[in-house]
């Protein structure tokens, strides 16, 4: 055990140091796959080395190519970093080594996940007579509400997809945005029912869905087993479609409404932002992350099922050595996800939530979708910069020039190290897409970004009139 204790010690200070290190470090990696490649043992060892020594290895050669996305300056993608609360939760998960499959393998695991679950319906204006399953993210969460849809618009025609399959279903229609996130397509695909399967619903300017014309797609083919998949939150602009409309108009003719709301079902946690995701409570299912906007740990994410006996019906599972299975018995864990063996995802979401508290979510927000207004009053202040949407929540899409200059721009951006963001392509321009969604970000991190974005566009103009 002393050995034990003296290895948690020397990670634990690893850690630290890293953590503390973060406001100042540099934000991307100094190293590629290949070279830390390079400096790993890459023959399976022939006999067994100390735990110390494996770890300090592991240590030395990962560090290169580490990049620090749980920092303040890291704007790619929508990824948060992690509350101090949620990581030491998330090492007390790890240490504890629970199976989070149901209350006979962890009534710990299985309760953490109950509490949080109701916080997480409370915040998010989820009923809270829906289900919860706790897993590894928005895809994992799609595809949970997607199949839960798949068995309950089937079974509505007369067929069990649970004991019948596919083979000879009636035909599924999935109505989703043109600029629907890409794993609609994958959970759709994953599912047995075939991107084909996806009809393109017209979209607004900002991206968000068209009501009204999904309201005329579905009288096309009212009598088929339907599912609408709406968008709170779109992942360029940040836009939301308009739930209120498209859950009605998909109800009245018997259609299921997912809604893929990875970071913007969030907006719901701020009195601010909340009108945006105005009848989220009216949908069937719901996707939602805990690692980007709750800044817990990676992997993190909620599946919501407003009907929890179709969502158990469609996800769970018996056995007769399965000990705590029993008739009349409470659906959680297992029952809601598709992996028996599952870490306990619950305990880092709880104390996230229990370090925030209702005003401290709301206040984080608040804090990032500010943050993403200065971001934008900043970089359009820059001669030839323009902000291309209307920034309602922490999405900022940037124009720096043509698509040479704008992927050069990103470039510059990553070897000069001060910030990270990605590029995107939207509506066919090639834009730099800033996501603010860290709990850590300040208003100096966004100058600093600002005045590294602008150095960066000066730089590359510089360059390509000299080669003109």
């Amino acid at each position: 055990m002393s050995n034990l204790r003296a290895l948690l010690e020397s990670v634990v200070e690893v850690i630290g140091t890293y953590r503390e290190g973060l406001p100042t470090a540099t934000v991307g990696p100094t190293a590629t796959r290949s070279d830390v490649g390079a400096a790993l043992v890459t023959d399976l060892p022939p006999g067994p080395t100390t735990p110390q020594v494996a770890i300090d290895e592991l240590i030395a050669a990962a560090d290169p190519g580490l990049m620090s996305s749980a920092g303040p300056r890291y704007f790619g993608f929508v990824i948060g970093g992690s509350l101090d609360a949620a990581l030491a939760a998330e090492l007390l998960a790890t240490g504890w080594d629970q199976v989070a499959f149901n209350e006979a393998t962890s009534p710990a695991a299985l309760a953490f996940e109950d509490v949080a679950g109701r916080w997480l319906k409370e915040l998010l204006g989820i009923p809270m007579s829906s289900s919860v399953g706790f897993v590894t993210g928005g895809q994992a969460a799609n595809n949970v509400g997607l199949a839960t849809a798949r068995w309950h618009v089937l079974d509505r025609h007369g067929w069990d997809v649970g004991l019948d399959g596919l083979y000879g279903t009636p035909k599924i229609r999935i109505l989703a945005g043109v600029e629907r996130h890409a794993t609609i397509d994958r959970a759709v695909r994953l599912l047995g029912l075939g991107e084909r399967s996806i009809e393109l619903v017209p979209v607004l300017p900002d991206g968000a869905m068209d009501a009204t014309a999904l309201a005329t797609m579905l009288d096309a083919a009212p009598h088929e087993p339907t599912i609408v998949c709406a968008q709170a939150g779109n992942v360029n602009t940040g836009a939301f479609d308009d739930l209120t409309t498209i859950c009605e108009a998909a109800h009245r003719r018997g259609a299921w409404v997912h809604v893929d709301g990875a970071f913007g079902l969030w907006a719901a946690a701020s009195p601010a932002t909340r009108r945006l995701v105005d009848g989220v409570e009216l949908a069937d299912s719901w996707a939602c992350d805990g690692h980007k906007w709750l800044n817990v740990p990676y992997d993190s994410g909620y599946a919501f099922c407003a009907h929890p006996d179709t969502h158990a019906t469609a996800m769970a599972y018996t056995a007769s050595y399965l000990t705590g299975q029993v008739a009349g018995r409470v659906f959680g864990g297992g029952d809601f996800v598709p992996e028996s063996s599952r870490r306990a995802r619950g305990f880092a979401t709880w104390a996230a939530l229990r370090s925030l508290g209702r005003s401290g979510v709301a206040d984080m927000i608040d804090r990032c979708c500010a943050l993403a207004r200065r971001f934008a009053a900043g970089l359009g202040d820059i001669d030839g910069v323009e902000i291309v949407n209307d920034v309602v929540l922490n999405q900022v899409l940037v124009r720096v020039g043509d698509d040479v200059v704008t992927e050069a721009v990103e470039r510059w951006i990553h070897r000069d190290g001060t910030a990270w963001l990605g590029g995107t392509t939207w509506r066919g321009e090639r834009l730099l897409r800033i996501s603010v969604s860290n709990w850590s970000t300040t208003e100096a991190d966004v100058d600093m970004t600002i005045e590294a974005i602008g150095k960066a566009r000066e730089a590359v103009i510089r360059s390509v009139d000299q080669t003109v």
